[in-house]
């Protein structure tokens, strides 16, 4: 078994390495997949545009996102995934030959296990939603011919940008073949899960208290419980911090448990801002069908999460780091489903009065 994950990563490696050799122009776009498959994205951009455009899909990829990362972070503690940019310099395997060279970039020193990827998964899970979501709005008559047209154009659309996330993730050595193979296959299957679950459009805050209880202390009760048994579940930040180019390039926001309580922030803020009177009187009144309304929604949504983003966190403070991470994605669906909604009804409608 050992030496066939050897051979499997022997031959990841030197595929790492093809895609550098002879697509090293291409740097630069692989980077930006990389950066812009990060789930912090989907919070930050997809979130507020389908939250305002459809509520139900826009509650829908919160809890996809958030659900599948935390399987994600299961997932990865249970497999115990190496990542290139580390195991080709610990690995025995090249003892009688010399060991390939890999690059390393910015977004290479991810600190946690490799398998499966999570931007892979997160990736597949958030586009499989929004493109069945495309496909309900657009695809009315599922016999004609430009219908048919549409839905291959859209698929094609979707397989496109899961190529290219794997292969930036693999361009950038931070995972194997397998790894993000493994990724977009796992991200279908729980959004295609949440297709068959109703409940969560009209769920209780007491609802998402408990779900976000259960899933934080799950995580921490697994990781207490490996630990006493002497499994480290941490055991790749030593390799991060030891095999990575540059220090600056490993980053506090790419722990485990930073992912868990970031997702956990915008999880338990949805539930918290659909609980307030602001919610009820700015997104489900009349003026929520109001293409204005709408627009100027995602427009201030996205320019105030942007603000939200630049905010430095004391990175050498790592509960306070958490805390506040946690803190700020809170925030983040509060503004997006709550405050900004319930200040631009109130001022279109000062507005509305004042012409009037």
């Amino acid at each position: 078994m050992e030496t066939g994950m050897e051979n499997l990563h022997s031959t990841g490696v030197h595929i790492v390495q093809y895609l550098q050799e002879n697509f090293i122009k291409s740097q630069d776009w692989f980077v930006f997949v990389s950066f812009a498959a990060d789930l912090k994205n989907t919070f930050l951009v997809l979130f507020p545009i389908w939250f305002h455009l459809s509520e139900s899909v826009g509650i829908k990829l919160v809890w996809v996102a958030v659900i599948g990362d935390w399987l994600n972070l299961v997932f990865k503690w249970i497999l115990f995934g190496q990542r290139p940019y580390w195991w080709v310099h610990e690995t025995t395997f090249f003892i009688n030959s010399s060991a390939p060279t890999i690059l390393q970039f910015p977004v290479t020193c991810e600190t946690g296990p490799g398998s499966p990827s999570g931007h892979a998964m997160g990736s597949s899970s958030v586009y499989y939603v929004m493109a069945h979501a495309v496909l309900s709005i657009l695809l009315e008559n599922k016999t004609s011919l430009m219908s048919r047209f549409q839905r291959w154009a859209l698929w094609l659309f979707f397989w496109s940008v899961q190529v290219n996330v794997c292969l930036s993730r693999v361009f950038v050595a931070a995972h194997f073949p397998h790894q993000v193979i493994a990724g977009v296959f796992s991200g279908m299957l729980v959004a295609e899960m949440f297709n068959h679950i109703q409940c969560i459009y009209n769920a209780s805050f007491k609802r998402y208290l408990h779900a976000t209880l259960f899933l934080f202390f799950f995580a921490l009760g697994f990781f207490l419980l490996l630990k006493v048994f002497g499994v480290d579940l941490l055991w790749t930040l030593e390799k991060a911090k030891r095999w990575c180019a540059r220090p600056e390039w490993i980053h506090i926001d790419t722990t485990p448990f930073a992912g868990l309580l970031r997702n956990l922030g915008v999880f338990f803020g949805l539930g918290l801002a659909l609980d307030t009177q602001m919610y009820r009187d700015s997104c489900r009144g009349k003026k929520s069908g109001q293409f204005t309304f709408r627009l100027c929604c995602i427009m201030i949504s996205l320019l105030v999460l942007h603000l939200f983003d630049s905010l430095e966190l004391p990175a050498d403070k790592e509960i306070l780091f958490y805390f506040l991470s946690f803190c700020r994605s809170v925030a983040v669906s509060l503004a997006v489903v709550a405050v900004i909604p319930y200040c631009i009804s109130h001022a279109l409608q000062w507005q509305k009065k004042k012409v009037t």
